[in-house]
């Protein structure tokens, strides 16, 4: 026999995240920026992941194609509107579509939300160190990098050089060493740059930041740690952490 609940007054709290609830648009093939928010970001700011559908191949074409579909990925986080910030994390695919468009389409799904994307937190974070000039890596190919090169430029910075490693699978994207970033990243700065830019979420490069800056004397931001720092600081969270660079250290 079941017995008939018996009311009770429920006893609520503010929940685990505290201090702010941001999400995260991924690419269906990402495998590297859940585990950077989860060690960038304080226990008590929640981190809320969806995926946009895209093949293992990182082209102009295929994160054009994606584009339309950021707007039903974006309905899938905390529906119940508490999300505070909501970021397309996909650097080479934000500066494909522009910043207008991402935020046009991560309307649709979160119309009530900030919205950012990494290519603009890296724009703000080569402002917070005040970079003019900078040099740029990545493991894109040509085509992507012309594109990033544009972009940086149509938004008042010098850029020295841009290198890429000439990979298309984010599959492989996310195998590149961090050693071997911090290797590439040195072989290709200029004694004139400001700063050195590492682009793709998918890139393993929060693990050398301290040590490239510590070698080159200079700062160094990359696409997930400026990722963190944004989104952070638009959801009202002024936390600072060493380990990852000076922006986040002290910006």
């Amino acid at each position: 026999m079941t017995s008939k609940s018996v009311p009770v007054q429920v006893l609520f709290d503010e929940g685990q995240h505290t201090q702010a609830k941001i999400g995260f648009v991924l690419l269906a093939t990402e495998q590297t920026i859940e585990d950077d928010m989860r060690l960038l970001l304080p226990d008590d700011v929640g981190c809320h992941f969806t995926r946009a559908p895209i093949p293992d191949s990182i082209t102009v074409e295929s994160l054009t194609e994606l584009g339309p579909s950021l707007g039903a990925a974006a309905k899938l986080i905390l529906p119940d509107g508490s999300l505070d910030v909501i970021s397309y994390a996909c650097t080479s695919g934000s500066l494909v579509l522009g910043e207008e468009q991402v935020y046009a389409q991560l309307s649709k799904g979160a119309p009530n939300t900030q919205k950012t994307c990494i290519i603009a937190s890296v724009i703000k974070a080569l402002h917070a160190i005040e970079a003019k000039k900078i040099v740029v890596v990545t493991p894109y190919l040509d085509s992507i990098n012309q594109m990033k090169d544009d972009y940086l430029v149509e938004r008042g910075f010098e850029v020295l050089d841009i290198q890429g490693m000439q990979i298309e699978k984010d599959s492989d994207m996310i195998r590149v060493s961090p050693q071997f970033i911090a290797d590439y990243a040195q072989r290709f700065d200029s004694p004139d740059a400001d700063a050195v830019f590492i682009s793709c979420g998918a890139l393993r490069s929060i693990e050398v930041i301290d040590q490239l800056e510590q070698a080159l004397g200079k700062p160094v931001i990359t696409s997930n740690q400026a990722t963190a720092w944004d989104t952070m600081r638009m959801a009202g969270v002024m936390d600072q952490q060493l380990g990852y660079g000076q922006l986040l250290a002290l910006h």
